[in-house]
């Protein structure tokens, strides 16, 4: 693998899991529990989907292949995409969908700061745009966490109970593979070993506010998603996220 190999994975894995939350959220619209959170779920979707824009719109141009952000989106198979396990998991109750979205937001906010100095400045401006939006999520996620977990019996039972069964996805965003170690030794990509201590102290301290007991770290992760390995949730998302640009190629407002 090549740099620029390494680089359009790197974009993809970005971009994809970007999209992939947004789409999960987007099926909560009309379904949340109080008007407030239907709105704010809407924005959480509405700015991961402009990252995912950005994102796959410059993996696009590192490919060279004519594929624009639309084209990697709606028009490749369940294999090519490169997100993470974690963000195609089902909503599941509210409880489940705080649980997915804080584990992942702490990761979010730790990567785009250290790529916010990355020495390819396309991957820097895009990461600090976003880490404006990322830094609201987190303090939101992780406040419903809180809120949740020390709150009546039954929403701390649930909260734990999600915690739990969530937790196997969340390593993933953790190891660093060929393409992350080149590009981090190229001074793009962030050290993920760094990312690694800063979500886990931020988990620990959350979780522990929240008096919720935190799973093994050393527990079995799942792996696989920035590899194009998949749980079979992402082929009924896929199939959904796609049917209009497939039914109708080429369609246009």
């Amino acid at each position: 693998m090549n740099q620029q190999q390494a680089l359009f994975e790197y974009l993809l894995r970005l971009g994809d899991s970007d999209l992939i939350l947004a789409q999960r959220l987007c099926e909560l619209v009309g379904h949340a529990p109080a008007l407030e959170e239907e709105m704010a779920i809407g924005n959480v979707a509405l700015d991961l989907l402009g990252q995912a824009r950005s994102w796959l719109k410059y993996a696009g141009e590192v490919e060279g292949a004519g594929r624009d952000a639309d084209a990697l989106a709606f028009l490749r198979n369940e294999r090519e995409y490169r997100n993470l396990l974690i963000v195609e998991q089902s909503n599941g109750n509210f409880a489940d969908t705080l649980a997915r979205q804080y584990l992942f937001d702490a990761w979010h906010y730790y990567l785009l700061q250290a790529l916010s100095a990355s020495a390819d400045e396309r991957i820097a401006a895009i990461a600090a745009k976003g880490l404006k939006e990322v830094t609201y999520h987190l303090r939101r996620s992780s406040a419903w966490v809180r809120r949740l977990g020390d709150g009546t019996d039954e929403s701390h039972a649930k909260m734990q109970v999600a915690i739990d069964e969530i937790w196997t996805y969340s390593g993933e965003m953790l190891v660093a593979d060929e393409a992350d170690k080149l590009l981090q030794a190229a001074g793009i990509g962030a050290d993920l070993e760094q990312v690694k201590q800063q979500w886990q102290a931020h988990v620990a301290a959350t979780l522990a506010e929240a008096t919720l007991e935190q799973p093994a770290e050393d527990s079995y992760m799942q792996t696989g998603g920035k590899q194009g390995y998949h749980t079979e949730q992402l082929g009924f998302l896929l199939a959904e996220m796609q049917y209009l640009p497939r039914a109708y190629p080429g369609a246009s407002w």
